[in-house]
């Protein structure tokens, strides 16, 4: 098998309900500090367009903040509310499809003041009220979809995940109760949106603060807190893993995003790493693909069989497309040579 044929998976159109994409790349979000006082200027629309135009299949963009207090810490981080941020928004997604490619944003609130036990189910109400407007403006721009960010310890987070939720009334307790905050928000997203504007969660074990944390110790955890998200409305399942091909559970080959497809039955897309290992292009030496020359799941032959397999539906590739807008354009025509390296520098600018 030579190494265009090998990597044609990849690069297959998939249609996943109202979704569809020309291939399985997604850029992953990731947040950057481009947008004085929360507004997308038209440097953060060209450096998405420029991964549209270069193979991308979908882009879920950089973290964008709802209309609360809390939502967010830092300077420069985009908003997805107010006139001008808005008007930003809707320049992106002009420039995304004009080139072709399909676009969610990331919607978000980055965390509580202490924990969310200071929250008092009327502010839990605004906080619901105000994802669900984040969700109708997007559909209103044009976007092909949302994103919820319910992953890395933030808010939605921080309910899930009982060293953070000491609740006692009904958004607290075991890991069915304390979806409840999230079940609120997608149903209100899902309202706001109406029955065919496609909805990703994405979710996590690991936290920001804590890379070794478990959401969830066992398959049987994991079907019982999925379940009720699923009945909430999600349409995918992005499931954030510091290494794509590492085993959840004992016993199992299966991933983190496997383990979720198979409980869930919905469609998910794996991150973690993709393209950033040092032998992930190893096994195509001079562009030629030798199949089987490495023995784990690391490099791209891993990443392919385990998307042939069923494991998962869609690639996200965070840090080599950063650095890299044209990687997945370079990966499908074998200009492997031609690959930039991610450094740390890459974060200070917009490729």
């Amino acid at each position: 098998m030579n190494y265009t044929q090998s990597v044609q998976s990849l690069f297959q159109p998939v249609n996943l309900g109202n979704l569809k994409l020309s291939n399985r790349i997604v850029m992953a979000p990731m947040t950057r500090y481009f947008s004085p006082e929360g507004v997308p200027g038209k440097d953060v629309a060209d450096y998405y367009r420029r991964r549209a135009e270069n193979g991308v299949g979908l882009i879920v963009t950089e973290g964008t903040v709802i209309n609360h207090p809390d939502a967010c810490t830092q300077a420069n981080i985009p908003q997805f509310y107010g006139e001008a941020a808005l008007a930003g928004w809707a320049n992106v997604v002009s420039a995304v499809h004009e080139a072709g490619g399909r676009i969610k944003p990331q919607i978000w609130h980055m965390g509580a003041r202490g924990h969310v036990g200071d929250y008092t189910e009327a502010e839990i109400a605004g906080i619901i009220h105000a994802f669900a407007l984040a969700a109708a403006e997007a559909k209103r721009l044009g976007f092909d979809g949302i994103e919820l960010h319910g992953a890395h310890g933030f808010l939605i987070d921080q309910f899930f995940w009982e060293k953070t939720n000491p609740r006692t009334d009904r958004y607290g307790g075991d890991i069915v109760a304390r979806t409840r905050f999230a079940v609120e928000v997608i149903e209100a997203c899902r309202q706001a949106v109406g029955p065919d504007f496609p909805i990703v969660l994405r979710i996590s074990q690991w936290k920001s603060s804590d890379y070794t944390a478990k959401l969830v110790e066992t398959p049987e955890l994991l079907e019982k807190f999925l379940a009720p998200l699923v009945d909430a409305g999600v349409d995918i399942f992005h499931c954030s893993i510091r290494r794509f091909w590492e085993p959840e559970f004992e016993g199992s080959d299966l991933s983190f995003t496997g383990w979720t497809k198979k409980l869930s039955g919905k469609p998910t897309i794996t991150v973690g790493s993709v393209g950033l290992d040092s032998d992930f292009m190893s096994m195509f030496p001079e562009g030629e693909f030798i199949e089987g020359k490495t023995a784990n799941n690391v490099g791209i032959e891993g990443l392919i069989r385990k998307l042939e397999q069923g494991e998962f539906d869609l690639v996200g590739v965070g840090r080599a497309l950063l650095v890299d807008p044209a990687w997945a354009v370079k990966i499908r025509d074998g200009r492997l040579e031609e690959l930039i390296p991610f450094t740390a520098e890459a974060v200070k600018v917009l490729y």
